[in-house]
Order: C-alpha cells, then structure tokens, then sequence
C-alpha cells in the first residue's frame, strides 16, 4: 500500500515554557516503523514573529527529518507583512495550507478580526485554511472558574474544554469559509458537536473537511481521572479524549466519508514536562503521542472490526491527504512516477503496543498494553527499505523538504461559483 501521510505532527515544538521531546529525526524515524513515510508539520510563529522568519527557522530544525516532509503555516497575528509573507510561502517555498488556532488566548490565538483576512488572503494564493476549532475566550473563563473551585488537576483539563466549546468554533470557522469562498480543513475533529457541523455544511455542498485523530477514536475521558496524576496528565491535548458516545460518532464519520483524514496531532511531552502543571492544570503542556501505532491501531480497530475497507484504510490514512493538500499522485498512491513511498503490510502480524518498545521519543503512550494485529513487515521511503521486519534502517538528513503546489482542483470549481454569484451594485 502507499506510504502512511501524517497531515498533523508537531516535531520540536516549542510550547508551553517547554520544546516537545520528539526532535525531526526520532519522530519520523519513528513514523517509517509504523508505516508513515512523510508528515505535514506545522511552523507556529510567536506573534509579532515573521511568518518568514519562523518558516527558516523550522526547516533548519527539520533539516534531520529521515522521511519526508512539509509544513502548514500558523497565522497567530495580522498586519500587511503577515500577507506579503503568506505570498511569498505560497509562491516560493510550496506551502499551501495555513493553520489557524481559535485556542489558546493570550498566546497564539487567531481572533475573528485575524480570520477574515487570512482566510481571504488564502483564497487568493489558491491556500487551503485549516483550524484548531475551540472558542479560545469560553477556555480560559472555564479554566478560571474551575481553579477557583479548587480544580487544579488532570480532570479539570476536559471540563475547561467540553464538546459545545469545539462545536461554536467549528460551525463559526465553517461560516467564515462559506462567507469568504475558501476551503476549510478542520483538524482532530473530536467531538460529534463539530462533526454534525462540518456533516451538515458538506451536505449543503460546502468545501469543508475533517480529520480524526487515532487517539479520539480510541480513548476516552475516563483518563483524566486515573488516581495516578503522571498517567492522568500523560493524557493532557487538545481538544481532550470525550466520552465514548463521540468516539462512535467519529468512526461513523469516516465510515460515511464527513472525515477523510486520520493524524496523530504528535506533540511529545515527558513526564517532567507535564509537572509544569503539577499545581494548575491549564499549565500542562498539551500533547500526546502517536506516530508510530497510528496505522496498526487504525487497522485493528477499523480494518479487522469491520468499520473500515482496506481500500478505506489507505483513503484515511495516506491518498486522501495527499489529495487535499495537493501532492497526488506524487504521494499516497501506487503508480509510475509517483515517489516510491511504499509499505509491505503483513495483516497477521501481531503485537503488544508499549513505551518500553515503541521507537517515539516519550515515556508514555497512550495506547500501553493494546495488542494489534496488522503490522508493517516493510516501509520503502523514496525507493530505501528504511524499516525491516523490526530493524530500523534510517538516515538521519534522507528526508526531502516537499513542496505542495497552490490552486488545488478545489480552487477551480470555487472560482467558477464565485464569478457566478459576485455582487453588484444596484443602478438607481
């Protein structure tokens, strides 16, 4: 089947008072044993940083990557440089996809008067927008409200951050692509609030997407009440593991093809990295693993249950990135001229997930003690067998910096629509 295509991974992420502990090279090294053979990270310029700045400094920190590799681009603030420098991304340097964070207040947040002119600048590249969908102001009151309550543990963590918080930001972020006439990629979708949102608008025909992440299918946010506070807090991400009612609404989603993409949002903090909150739970930094089970959990819980096809397998998990973000046939599929991007798959293989084998940089994993049955026995990445039943064979440095060309299919049909329903101005 083709290469894995993680489309959300935070490698080096510097984040929280702290820098994630999975660096370019052990993250994607840790990707290619379990199937993916290329991820789309993401620069976060601090604001008031330039885009372009950020941009540089990113690609000399992946520059160790041992797959290959891209970036979406974070809008955190706005003023004219912030334009000129999406231009200059889109044209140059293949970036065709930029994130906005509707969280965290008082830091990276994109508030609506960010939004509107990002998005719109993104129509003109031929850029798609992508979202982290949570209503960053009803967050912070919440997590106000419960440390004066004396709520400073895990627990605390969902209940700042219930289902109608990404719901409200999902459906606004929807009617701001629908106003502004752009696509909208919507990342970790987790609760069904956002999926019946981002259902509702594809049914009216809207060009909205969504993606799940391995971890929402599975967990649920009993963790965040575990006695011990590291496993508790080794559980801390955004938007946090629900309830299993939303993890059935996800595997519907997919099923009926409202989400078309599975990622890991990888973001790797160790448990010394998490005691930053020991006091205040809205100081744990967010993140969890999963690069390298993120297939074999998908096969076993999809494939093997019934809930997915194998052809529906390789749509979630690689073709249907590489579609949105505009690099197929290159990546996620099987054919001449594509990247040779390719992994043997041995569906009888079986074993048990654990941090103590897993090859990901993090003392914890979220997905301890689950035994899977479907397994890489071969990743080819760009024509090298990289990984061998069991054996890592990677170099550092072998990953490639891919460009992911503007102006998707997408933009075509849009533009089309656009000329068709362009204001005019009454004569009188």
């Amino acid at each position: 089947m083709p290469g894995g295509i993680d489309p959300h991974t935070h490698m080096q992420l510097p984040f929280m008072g702290t820098v994630a502990s999975e660096d370019f090279y052990t993250g994607t090294a840790a990707g290619l044993a379990g199937g993916t053979t290329m991820i789309i990270d993401f620069v976060i310029p601090n604001p008031q940083q330039s885009l372009m700045e950020a941009y540089q400094q990113w690609r000399g920190w992946a520059e160790k990557a041992c797959a290959d590799y891209s970036f979406h681009v974070a809008v955190t603030w706005w003023d004219e440089s912030v334009s000129r420098d999406m231009g200059q991304l889109v044209e140059q340097e293949g970036i065709n996809s930029f994130k906005h964070f509707m969280a965290y207040k008082n830091a990276i947040m994109a508030t609506d008067d960010i939004l509107y002119p990002s998005f719109s600048r993104a129509l003109e590249l031929g850029a798609i927008t992508t979202v982290h969908a949570e209503n960053g102001e009803m967050v912070y009151q919440l997590q106000q409200k419960l440390l004066a309550m004396g709520i400073t543990g895990p627990e605390g963590h969902p209940l700042s951050r219930p289902p109608e918080v990404e719901g409200e930001a999902a459906a606004r972020a929807i009617r701001f692509a629908k106003v502004v006439g752009v696509p909208l990629y919507v990342v970790h979708v987790s609760a069904s609030d956002a999926l019946e949102e981002i259902s509702r608008a594809r049914a009216a025909g809207q060009r909205v997407y969504g993606e799940v992440l391995a971890g929402h299918l599975m967990i649920d946010d009993s963790v965040y009440r575990l006695k011990d506070w590291n496993s508790a807090a080794a559980h801390v991400m955004s938007p946090p593991f629900r309830s299993k009612e939303h993890q059935d609404a996800l595997w519907r989603g997919l099923q009926s093809g409202n989400l078309q993409t599975t990622a890991t949002d990888h973001c790797c903090f160790c448990a010394d990295q998490k005691a930053m909150g020991r006091d205040d739970f809205s100081k744990i930094p967010n993140g969890t693993a999963g690069i390298e089970d993120r297939m074999a959990v998908l096969w076993t819980h999809g494939v093997n249950k019934g809930r997915l096809t194998m052809e529906e397998f390789v749509a979630v998990t690689s073709t249907n990135a590489a579609k949105i973000f505009n690099i197929y046939p290159r990546k996620g599929s099987l054919q001449v001229g594509a990247d040779a991007d390719i992994v043997v798959w041995d569906p009888e293989a079986t074993k048990t997930i654990s941090a103590k084998t897993h090859h990901q940089n993090i003392d914890y994993n979220i997905f301890e003690g689950m035994e899977v049955k479907g397994l890489p026995s071969h990743t080819i990445a760009n024509g090298k067998l990289v990984w061998s039943e069991g054996e890592l064979r990677t170099e550092k440095g072998a990953g490639r910096y891919i460009k992911r060309p503007s102006h998707a299919s997408v933009f075509k049909a849009l533009d089309k629509a656009s000329a068709r329903a362009t204001p005019t101005a009454v004569k009188r």
